[in-house]
């Protein structure tokens, strides 16, 4: 059976890319979510497998979302997919629980390489 994928990110174009990218490896997008409140609701209300967490969001930043999580005992593996390289704020991700940071621009294959370890 699929591993069910949720896509969080607030572009629409990123959204497509990840989405297009899951899909060829194999996996069902059960949902996306353009900000942090719909990544919280839908994340909760659909229990996916993995989520795509993209780390800055217009209402709040992924490391937040991921204390969310954390707290809610959400038991999906959650991959951050960012700009945002720092090795600090990759560090911050992995420590509330991120399994994988992936720095944006990045490849399906690598994308999928991730994936496909979980």
């Amino acid at each position: 059976m699929a591993k069910k994928v949720l896509i969080v990110d607030d572009s629409l174009y990123m959204r497509t890319l990840i989405k297009n990218s899951v899909v060829e490896g194999g996996f069902e997008v059960v949902g996306e979510a353009a900000n942090g409140e719909e990544a919280i609701d839908l994340a909760l209300e659909l229990q996916p497998d993995i989520i795509t967490l993209d780390n800055i969001l217009p209402d709040m930043i992924g490391t937040d979302i991921l204390k969310v999580y954390h707290e809610e005992e959400l038991p999906s593996q959650v991959v951050m997919i960012s700009a945002v390289g720092q090795e600090s704020v990759i560090e911050e991700g992995k420590s509330l629980g991120a399994k994988e940071y992936i720095v944006k621009p990045f490849t399906s294959e690598k994308l999928l390489e991730v994936l496909n370890k979980l």
